[in-house]
């Protein structure tokens, strides 16, 4: 079936790094666009990233320009979020998500989520 797996979240310090990865399976993954979204406690789920299904295009929220960035490698069937320079304001559940549209970004198909604990 379906599925896609996320996993790299936990706990790290503002100024710090994390790599988040999701594992997708039970679908032709080189021909979805694919984005990460988040959610904050209390907070409708956002948009973080989007990269196209040949990689060729990326785009980002505003508030992640220059710290984030989403690659795809479409041999592994993965889609990965390296985030730098994090911020207490980052901390939130990251989910990625198998797109039907590119932009603006809509997901179709979710993960499970991961979380991500940013502390100042």
């Amino acid at each position: 079936q379906v599925q896609l797996v996320e996993s790299g979240g936990g706990l790290v310090q503002a100024g710090g790094s994390l790599r988040l990865s999701c594992a997708a399976s039970g679908f032709t993954f080189n021909r979805y666009d694919m984005g990460w979204f988040r959610q904050a406690p209390g907070k409708e789920r956002d948009f973080v990233a989007a990269i196209n299904w040949s990689a060729t295009s990326t785009y980002y929220t505003d508030s992640v320009k220059g710290r984030f960035t989403i690659s795809r490698d479409n041999a592994k069937n993965t889609v990965d979020l390296q985030m730098n320079s994090l911020k207490p304001e980052d901390t939130a559940v990251y989910y990625c998500a198998a797109l039907d549209s590119y932009r603006p970004a809509r997901g179709r198909t979710w993960g499970q989520g991961t979380q991500v604990t940013v502390s100042s």
